[in-house]
């Protein structure tokens, strides 16, 4: 099935969705209804989000959770493990482990901003993974979930459904949507952003008119699939930015039917429909939202989800990369593979930077150097996908994004070297007003 944000029904078995009633008493085959609620019952008809269940067993059978016993390096908002920091940061990629490490275990906090617990801001891991997930299944009571694979492809098991996702592709788990992670090419790692606001969802295009940027028949959603296991399984659930867990003593993947318009998707970025310039200047990156999270402020998002994809770059007597800037937005950027067009080196695929609210930046030297002396004929980007976590919030870094080797101590050199600009002396006019 395809499509975001629309109403769909789904069963593994023929005749399991009930017919005309949401919960009747009496459900095709002994099932249990349940809803998944992604949005507050009373939320507006075009903003409700939440999906009708029907399951082999209840899933609030299970014993009282208790504190995960594991070490993690998962944190969650309110940030204030080090004092935050306007300066630039960037680093390395995050190494795959050398001890056998599953999703779970592998997910590593780099800064968030704002608090699960008023449903405002958001979280930004990476993940570097080495063994699939088995006999336990994970679930985020914080927030959704958008998962950005750089290496190695996944298979998402989720109670309604199952799927893969590759490089270049993303994934959106609900909040509360218990799934495991099984790898498929061996190693694997990425970057998650963990939405704690408004739930994610395909931004007004305004002027640009009916088509162009991510296109929402290019959502896909899984259908309904179970398992009927009877052998115990352990939750593991993030709540208030700790981590617990309880075991069931069967799969939580038993869901043999479901309808409604929650749902995880997933989404190629090689479909997005690029818009650009094709007169003179440099339009915004705002251009290139692929998802946003809104906040009450119109225009300025808790979260955009923006792509730096394949293009043509056409302008006329304009600097082409991103120019020397100062945003109110802070700016979290990944690598999927390629390089940068602001960055000569340094930021790697697997890689991370942030340039936090007001903190200056732009082009390194040598990316400056060559573009200003560029031949300005059409030209073809393709030899990237970069993307960017932008929030209205300032981001706070965790204590391991600061005292980690992968940060790069060196990064401001990148804008060393720019020569003095020489204009002509200005008159001394004395001290006039204008």
């Amino acid at each position: 099935m395809s499509g975001f944000g629309n109403h769909f029904s789904t069963e593994a078995v023929a005749g399991a969705l009930p017919q005309g009633r949401n919960s009747p008493q009496h459900v095709p085959y002994g099932l249990y209804a349940e809803q998944l609620s992604g949005t507050a019952f009373t939320a507006p008809r075009t903003e409700n989000r939440r999906s009708w269940l029907y399951r082999l067993r209840p899933a609030a059978s299970h014993p009282p959770y208790s504190r995960y016993d594991r070490p993690s390096l998962l944190r969650s908002g309110p940030f204030h493990e080090v004092p935050p920091t306007p300066n630039r940061l960037r680093w390395d990629p995050l190494p795959i482990p050398r001890t056998p490490t599953d999703f779970v275990d592998g997910m590593v906090s780099y800064c968030g901003a704002g608090d699960p617990a008023m449903a405002s801001g958001l979280g930004i891991h990476l993940y570097a993974v080495n063994l699939s997930m088995k006999r336990r299944a994970f679930c985020n009571a914080d927030g959704e979930l958008l998962i950005v694979p750089q290496e190695g492809a996944l298979c998402l098991y989720t109670e309604l459904g199952r799927f893969t996702v590759s490089p270049q592709q993303i994934a959106i788990i609900p909040r509360g949507l218990r799934f495991r992670v099984e790898l498929i090419d061996g190693d694997a790692r990425g970057y998650i952003c963990e939405n704690y606001g408004a739930l994610f969802r395909l931004p007004d295009l305004g002027p640009i008119g009916a088509n162009g940027l991510a296109n929402a028949r290019d959502f896909q959603t899984p259908v309904a699939w179970f398992e009927d296991d009877d052998a115990p399984f352990e939750i593991v659930q993030k709540f208030r930015g700790t981590l617990w867990k309880t075991t069931q003593h069967h799969s939580p993947f038993d869901i043999v039917a479901w309808h409604g318009n929650l749902a995880p998707v997933r989404y190629d970025m090689r479909h997005f429909n690029t818009m650009n310039t094709v007169s003179y200047d440099h339009p915004d990156p705002s251009i290139f939202t692929v998802l946003t999270s809104p906040t009450d402020t119109p225009g300025t998002a808790n979260c955009d989800f923006v792509i730096f994809p394949p293009r043509w770059m056409v302008a006329e007597d304009s600097f082409r990369p991103p120019w020397f800037h100062r945003n109110v937005m802070s700016e979290f950027m990944g690598l999927i593979h390629g390089a940068y067009d602001a960055k000569e080196g340094g930021f790697a695929p697997g890689g991370a930077s942030l340039h936090n609210c007001m903190s200056g930046h732009g082009p390194d030297r040598p990316s400056y150097e060559r573009a200003i002396h560029a031949d300005l004929s059409p030209v073809r980007t393709d030899n990237g996908m970069a993307f960017m976590f932008e929030s209205r919030f300032a981001f706070s870094p965790t204590r391991f994004a600061m005292e980690t080797p992968l940060c790069q101590l060196d990064y401001d050199d990148c804008w060393a070297g720019f020569q003095k600009a020489q204009v002509p002396r200005q008159p001394d006019n004395g001290d006039k007003q204008a």
